[in-house]
């Protein structure tokens, strides 16, 4: 046998093995799922992800059924803004301080609790919005203390060159959740009844809180005991302020989420600039359209997820997240509109998992669990800013105009501040 020609062979693997190599550059980078850990948080994450949509849709759909009024729709939801915060927050010290793995399990049981008593009110007949409310704020609570934990846990399970891997994944069920999950909803309600949609919510919870059980224990590294109170969450401000690449971070979100977001203004695009395309189908297309697009960038994320230069990677995704807005404003027709919101949802998806992967791994694992209360309040608070901002211009100015200057405000202002302050240009791993 020729030893020369097997060489050859080994070095020159064909363009079989070539194509093969390619297609693993650009699809999704699954290399965390081999990790045991990450793998049940991470399969954790796809059964809360279309459940608590379910709840998402079934808790706006009883208030009005029950007082046929948006406004009290809409005093829900603020009144679940308010403990998201509050317990965001804490949840992020206490995330710091104890056990991640035990803190999960504790308000991975508690929602479940609170999907159940969703389920019995709605049973019985309840009929009450101030118990509506009441538990959707306990809700959010315990969602406000499991987030911080869940999310500072994965730089435990997975190495740091996995970071960006990890969080594409995680987010691309996310988004995944936000489109089948009310498609799932509106599919099941005139079949099963609203109340079950409750009781799904909390039997898949019991699979989460299985997974979860049977992560490693997450304590503390440091010797240090610390008490999560105040101090320990002023603390966490402290080190954000001391670390200009994380209050960047921060900034970049707040920069194309505050002034970017154009929601409030899809019900009145539908019904006015898109009417002859079908109010229904408008608004509909309108709000899949952004989640639709994360996930195709969640599915193709194998072309970023490997990139270095995470600080650029946040800088140009927030541009071309800006860019597609104003494309969106200034577009007549409907289908041309969802391209570009489509654009903004892939942008917006290589946006989130950089800031997370810079969140990880530019913060030491002690204050990871604030950083991540403190992101869980950005991402929570700045569209709903957004929504009370746009709706105010969309009303003086007219929705495509608010629109497209937002947009255009999102380039400009991240842009000016990527060249003011390098810190977040200068971020590599």
């Amino acid at each position: 046998m020729d030893t020369s020609d097997s060489r050859t062979a080994e070095q020159d693997p064909g363009p079989h093995a070539s194509r093969r190599r390619g297609r693993r550059r650009w699809v999704m980078d699954t290399r965390p799922l081999r990790r045991p850990a990450y793998r049940r948080l991470w399969g954790s994450t796809i059964v809360t992800a279309v459940g608590s949509q379910l709840t998402a849709v079934a808790v706006p759909k009883q208030i009005y059924d029950i007082t046929g009024s948006s406004a009290w729709v809409g005093a829900a939801s603020l009144a679940g803004l308010v403990p998201l915060i509050v317990f965001a927050l804490w949840g992020g010290a206490i995330a710091d301080t104890m056990d991640r793995r035990k803190l999960l399990l504790i308000t991975n049981i508690g929602i479940a609790v609170t999907s159940l008593l969703f389920w019995l009110q709605a049973f019985t007949g309840l009929e009450s919005v101030a118990a509506l409310m009441v538990l959707l704020a306990v809700q959010q609570a315990f969602w406000g203390l499991n987030a911080p934990a869940r999310n500072a846990s994965i730089a435990r399970l997975v190495p740091e060159d996995e970071l960006p891997a990890a969080n594409a994944l995680g987010t691309t069920v996310m988004q995944t959740g936000q489109v089948a999950g009310p498609l799932l909803a509106g599919a099941l309600i005139p079949v099963i009844g609203l109340p079950e949609l409750y009781l799904i919510d909390a039997l898949a919870l019991c699979l989460t809180v299985w997974a979860v059980y049977r992560l490693p224990s997450l304590p503390p590294l440091g010797t240090v005991v610390r008490r999560a109170g105040v101090k320990e969450i002023a603390a966490g401000f402290r080190y954000i302020s001391g670390h200009t690449v994380l209050l960047l971070s921060f900034l970049a979100d707040i920069i194309a989420m505050v002034l970017g977001m154009p929601r409030a203004l899809f019900p009145q695009l539908a019904a006015q600039t898109y009417a002859p395309y079908g109010e229904g189908l408008a608004l509909g297309l309108l709000f899949a359209a952004i989640p639709i697009g994360a996930v195709l960038g969640g599915l193709f994320s194998g072309t970023f997820s490997r990139a270095r230069r995470h600080g650029w990677m946040v800088i140009g995704s927030v541009v071309v997240w800006g860019a597609a807005i104003t494309g969106f404003g200034l577009s007549g027709n409907l289908w041309v509109g969802v391209a570009f919101l489509a654009v903004a949802g892939v942008a917006d998806m290589v946006s989130m998992v950089f800031r997370g992967a810079i969140l990880l791994s530019a913060a030491t694992d002690e204050m990871r669990g604030r950083m991540q209360g403190v992101f869980t309040v950005v991402v929570a608070g700045g569209p709903r800013l957004a929504d009370m901002l746009h709706g105010t211009a969309g009303s003086a100015f007219g929705p495509r105009t608010a629109v497209a200057g937002g947009g255009l405000l999102v380039v400009a202002v991240m842009l000016v501040l990527a060249a003011a302050v390098p810190a977040l240009r200068r971020y590599r791993v």
